[in-house]
């Protein structure tokens, strides 16, 4: 410790890796203290958050455009983000690492992009690597001049489960390389078209080619198929039959997953791709959990990770701990209006490191419940549950019910 004098003597505060701090004495500075470095997660709850990363990352590519993508959400105080979440952590586990997140770096992965009642379009590559449905089209060939009328004809006479009305959308991704930081980028457009048999706008003006081509269904003859126009090489492509009723609220869709052709994939899957992540976010929690007498009772009470601190420090103020056996886990904090008119956000903390799963309908949350990722949007009078999970340890129930009438804040509208 040393005594500062001249300009340096009006700091306070850390400055590099010196802490400047103002006594009665004057100005001192000395070396900062560093802190013991102990990774907050367990190897399980580091599985389940570097799978956010890349999940995040590949939704934002579809620009908002997955919001009618899941039947069972249409209605529901479920968020579309959290259904994609819900639907995909354990699908297909991709790990990017923390300076590909944040240098908006993204991996294209067979993810389930909609989920319905409707029946899957089939598709799978060709002896050419073209991507194929099992979209019958009968005689139709599909160039230039083909019209929407002409293509909803050759739909509706040889699938018997599609109708007039009905929608076909196309996804496709493209995946590559950024040539400076070498980050792996992903881009994913989507175009649609509505069977209409009076539509006499040209087909490839509305959708493109690319999706929309005929291909013979096997190999030669007349009878030919959807699928794309060329070979699908580091890339993914799907189709979404829907079908919508503006008037009546109802929405039914296909489950489909991405068809995904790419080089990198392979490179972030795996124990080895995880670690890598894991690393880059701070590492895993290895410490055994030992347990601290309470020397006045003589009894064991509190769990601690070693170094990690006492658990007992982040208690919830809003609706206290519970204990399970020896261990305690403070219960999480629900914040938002409870009273709003149109919508309302809600959102939830709890103790540092512990993961919150929540429940709309009233049932008790577990570890199998909606996992809490992001603020929520309810449009109608809901009770929230929640509870935080620990290090395996689960808190008490924290329950509050936001009531939809007149006289709230309204909370605000938008998509999360």
């Amino acid at each position: 410790m040393a005594k500062v004098f001249g300009q340096s003597a009006d700091l306070s505060g850390k400055v590099g890796n010196l802490t400047y701090a103002q006594t009665k004495h004057g100005t001192v500075v000395y070396p900062s203290r560093k802190k013991a470095s102990v990774p907050r997660r367990s190897e399980k709850q580091m599985l389940v958050r570097m799978q956010w990363a890349n999940l995040g990352a590949v939704y934002k590519q579809y620009r908002k455009t997955l919001k009618k993508a899941y039947e069972d959400v249409v209605g529901s105080n479920l968020s579309v983000f959290n259904a994609f979440i819900q639907a995909n952590m354990k699908t297909c586990e991709v790990y990017i690492p923390k300076q590909v997140r944040l240098n908006g770096g993204s991996v294209l992965a067979p993810y389930q992009i909609s989920r319905g009642s409707l029946q899957s379009i089939y598709y799978s590559k060709n002896e050419q690597n073209v991507l194929v449905t099992d979209l019958a089209l009968g005689d139709l060939v599909i160039d230039a001049d083909t019209i929407v009328a002409d293509f909803t004809q050759a739909v509706l006479s040889n699938n018997p489960d599609w109708e007039r009305g009905d929608q076909l959308t196309f996804f496709y991704g493209v995946q590559m390389v950024d040539p400076v930081s070498g980050v792996p980028r992903a881009k994913i457009n989507g175009t649609k078209v509505k069977l209409d048999p009076n539509d006499e706008t040209k087909l490839w003006t509305l959708v493109g080619d690319l999706g929309f081509k005929s291909v013979p269904s096997t190999g030669s003859g007349t009878d030919y198929v959807l699928g794309m126009a060329q070979a699908i090489t580091n890339a993914s492509a799907a189709w979404i039959h829907s079908r919508e009723d503006g008037e009546a609220g109802t929405l039914m869709i296909s489950t489909q997953y991405m068809f995904v052709d790419s080089n990198l994939l392979a490179s972030y899957q795996g124990e080895k791709a995880f670690q890598i992540s894991a690393q880059s976010y701070g590492g895993i929690n290895t410490k055994p959990v030992y347990l601290q007498p309470d020397e006045k009772t003589n009894q064991t009470s509190t769990a601690i990770y070693a170094g990690a601190g006492n658990q007992n420090e982040n208690q919830n103020q809003g609706g206290g701990g519970s204990s399970t056996g020896s261990e305690t886990v403070a219960a999480p904090t629900i914040s938002g209006s409870s009273t709003f008119t149109e919508s309302v956000q809600v959102t939830m903390s709890g103790p540092k490191g512990a993961d919150i799963y929540y429940t709309t309908d009233g049932s008790t949350p577990t570890s199998e419940s909606t996992q809490y990722t992001e603020a929520l949007t309810l449009t109608a009078t809901t009770t929230l549950k929640a509870i935080a999970i620990k290090d395996g340890v689960s808190s008490s129930v924290t329950s509050r019910t936001f009531t939809k009438g007149s006289g709230g804040n309204g909370g605000g509208d938008g998509e999360e």
